[in-house]
């Protein structure tokens, strides 16, 4: 990774970091708005996705509070709902004695499905039209350097109140 302290870099990469933030505003209240919430909300749909993806479709409390963008209590309090409705079970996890593990329920992963395919719908028709197949793997490429750029630091408690759950 070539790093540059540079004035023109400093302004480029606030002019690039400001393009992707407002693309992706842009991007989510779209997607948002035809987001089939029926079954679940966007918030949910995030914590189910991001144990679905996981080898064998359960992931450690604490990795699922690193994956996904809410506050731990605001995770917790998730999984905790979504355990009432049937979409996830928690179990003690037996690496950790503090910690816990959520899996996907048969229920979740029916939900969560119904939910994907709507979704990804509506995704290929506003990103998969707005940008060329070439655009998509660019962008891929160049999110997947800033993810693995950037530290891992672990979610905090929300200042002021949390609106994302």
């Amino acid at each position: 990774m070539v790093q540059s302290t540079s004035p023109s870099a400093a302004s480029n990469a606030l002019s690039a970091w400001e393009a992707l933030f407002r693309a992706q505003v842009r991007v989510l209240r779209v997607l948002h708005a035809e987001f089939p919430d029926d079954v679940l909300t966007l918030n949910e749909y995030d914590v189910l996705f991001t144990v679905a993806r996981e080898r064998e479709r359960s992931i450690r409390m604490r990795d699922l509070n690193r994956n996904v963008l809410l506050s731990q209590s605001s995770v917790s309090r998730m999984v905790d709902r979504l355990t009432q409705r049937g979409f996830v079970a928690k179990r003690p996890d037996p690496h950790d004695g503090r910690g816990a593990i959520v899996e996907l329920t048969e229920r979740g992963t029916a939900a969560f499905e119904r939910v994907a395919r709507e979704h990804a719908r509506s995704i290929r028709a506003h990103v998969g039209t707005a940008l060329s197949a070439d655009d998509m793997a660019a962008l891929e490429r160049i999110c997947s350097i800033l993810i693995e750029a950037m530290p891992d630091v672990a979610p905090h408690a929300s200042r002021g109140g949390n609106a994302a759950d």
